[in-house]
């Protein structure tokens, strides 16, 4: 069986993700949910409402029920399984938990009367811990709704899974083609020493360089490199690489290929952009003009670390179809 912990988290905050209402957090926020950083903890460090946990904690429970918190993903998408972290709870975790999804259209603030479905059965759970549930509900979710039974305190929600872009969002426009949030992934790589490939593919601008991909030092020759299969068919117009952050471990060069894998082997490589000298700390940007292509492989030399990589183009008219047809495949919202 696929790790799907290797998949994006849907929920993380780094992502869009946002835990929009909760029954209860009296001890610790239920924001703290879906904090992208491992949950950490120092003993007998008390506020006013007790031990400081970095997670969500509710008050003890006399009058029956149960607490539960609500999450708007960062990206709608298929889950594939999730985690139920409950690290550092060790007197105070639940005993049972459960999850459920719906997928909603826009914004809405209530949603009473959404389409729930359990994806993650009313489970045991152990403290200080992290239990992982696989999901095979082949739908598209929006949300989710974290169950615990009766109270206690969970430190971690992780939601990963596929992501499945909203085609309005994306049809006629000038799109970055190698960006998770459209669909976009790393299927491959050289190496992920210190952190993963798919890095590159985030939201916004890289924060540290442990926020990008970073390989180890390279002491036998060749190169480093990462395939992208992108969000859809389409025509690159302009690169951006970017090394911000990456002040003595940048790479010395890159170069970028491009293939369509509708027609050609995946060996089959294409120029894209030239072995290019790069800076260390410096967003780099390159107008080109690719043939049509699925994947790209970035080509770094000889190592080093790439905080974001940005493909705008155009998807091709068969790229906007296929995205809507995946989308179809699995969306139950309007549209």
């Amino acid at each position: 069986m696929t790790d799907f912990t290797t998949l994006p988290d849907l929920a993380v905050r780094t992502l869009g993700g946002s835990v929009i209402a909760a029954s209860d957090e009296s001890f610790a926020e239920k924001e703290n949910l879906v904090n992208p950083w491992a949950p950490a903890f120092t003993p007998r460090t008390f506020g006013a409402k007790g031990q400081l946990y970095d997670g969500w904690e509710t008050a003890r429970r006399r009058a029956g029920g149960h607490d539960w918190a609500l999450v708007r993903l960062g990206l709608p998408g298929v889950v594939r399984g999730v985690v139920i972290d409950t690290a550092w709870f060790k007197g105070n975790y639940p005993p049972r938990a459960s999850v459920e999804a719906c997928a909603v259209d826009g914004y809405p603030s209530d949603l009473s009367g959404a389409d729930w479905v359990e994806i993650v059965p009313e489970s045991p759970l152990k403290g200080d811990a992290a239990h992982s549930f696989e999901v095979r509900t082949e739908r598209l979710f929006t949300h989710v709704r974290l169950n615990m039974f009766p109270d206690g305190g969970i430190a971690r929600l992780r939601v990963h899974g596929e992501v499945i872009p909203d085609p309005r969002l994306l049809d006629g426009l000038t799109v970055d083609l190698a960006a998770l949030e459209n669909g976009a992934r790393v299927i491959r790589c050289s190496d992920m020493f210190y952190s993963s490939p798919d890095n590159m593919l985030f939201p916004g601008l890289a924060r540290n360089q442990a926020e990008g991909w970073e390989t180890a030092r390279r002491r036998a020759g060749g190169h480093d490199w990462a395939v992208i299969r992108l969000a859809a068919p389409g025509v690159i117009r302009l690169a951006e690489i970017d090394t911000a952050n990456l002040k003595f471990n940048a790479p010395g060069a890159a170069a970028l290929q491009g293939l369509d894998a509708r027609t050609a082997d995946m060996d089959a490589w294409r120029p894209v952009l030239p072995l290019t000298d790069l800076l260390p700390d410096t967003r780099h940007r390159f107008r080109l003009t690719s043939p049509e292509v699925t994947h790209v492989r970035l080509d770094i030399h000889p190592d080093g670390g790439i905080a974001r990589l940005r493909l705008l183009g155009d998807m091709t008219p068969d790229g906007a179809r296929e995205l809507a047809a995946r989308w179809r495949g699995f969306a139950r919202v309007p549209g």
